[in-house]
């Protein structure tokens, strides 16, 4: 059994760049050579598909109404798979444990036919937030250099600390104007955090302030594919290098997780 490397792209609040991270983070793993799946775990308000330009379908409010499985509802584009999520579905963001432990153990039917599974999380730490994060394997927290960034995201990490046990924490900063910016960003936030929880963050890198970014967004193509030479282009290659150089766990923590039966049965 080969090991499936998930990871949660999750920062707070919105506005961040979570879902551009998430899809041009994909789209470079992939250009590396990664079988990389890509869900939009934003179940209420989906936009990975907009940020691809893709037309979904069928969502997972079909899957989660017995409707159709998993693969039914992936588009395939550009090299990854993506899962998307619905738009104004009111039933899906109020959904309980059982219905998001459902989805998470849908994934099992997928598990050979990834390297990687990225989440995109929804802003803010609703429960599905937090049934999502808790799942995945890394949890990779987006910050950018202004307050309510910084404090959404302590807010976050203090949540999944205390009511989730999650110590391992890798923080990216985005749009940064260098990368001391970033490293600076970091050491602000790691400092607030080691003095009131007791956790373990890693810094994952920045990614570059670059103008590309929103004009990608106005076409409806990811900036690696649109503008592949620009800084943020060159800065999430370089995120995906580094991703990939994690260590994939291959055993199960004994919470609900994705690909948790090929874990356990890797132990057996």
């Amino acid at each position: 059994m080969h090991p499936i490397q998930v990871l949660a792209v999750t920062g707070g609040k919105g506005g961040v760049g979570k879902t551009s991270i998430s899809v041009n983070l994909s789209l470079a793993m992939a250009q590396a050579g990664k079988r990389v799946v890509l869900m939009d775990a934003d179940l209420g308000l989906a936009n990975v598909d907009i940020l691809m330009g893709v037309k979904a379908d069928k969502t997972i409010a079909e899957v989660m109404a017995g409707v159709c499985d998993l693969r039914d509802v992936m588009i395939e584009t550009q090299g990854i798979k993506i899962i998307p999520a619905s738009s104004g579905v009111q039933t899906l963001v109020n959904m309980g444990a059982n219905q998001h432990a459902g989805i998470i153990h849908a994934f099992s039917e997928l598990s050979d036919e990834l390297d990687v599974l990225v989440i995109d999380t929804a802003a803010g730490i609703s429960d599905s937030v937090v049934s999502f994060v808790r799942a995945a394997q890394e949890v990779l927290v987006v910050v950018c250099d202004e307050p309510s960034s910084m404090t959404d995201a302590y807010a976050l990490v203090k949540l999944l600390n205390r009511d989730c046990q999650l110590r391992d924490f890798r923080i990216l900063a985005n749009m940064t104007r260098s990368p001391q910016e970033g490293r600076n960003l970091f050491n602000r936030f790691a400092a607030v955090t080691s003095k009131f929880l007791d956790v373990n963050l890693r810094y994952a890198g920045d990614i570059p302030f670059d103008e590309t970014v929103r004009k990608a967004v106005q076409r409806q193509k990811p900036v690696l594919l649109s503008y592949p030479g620009g800084r943020a282009a060159d800065g999430y290659r370089r995120l995906a290098s580094e991703v990939l150089g994690w260590p994939v766990r291959t055993e199960a923590t004994g919470q609900l997780e994705f690909f948790v039966e090929r874990l356990v049965q890797g132990m057996a």
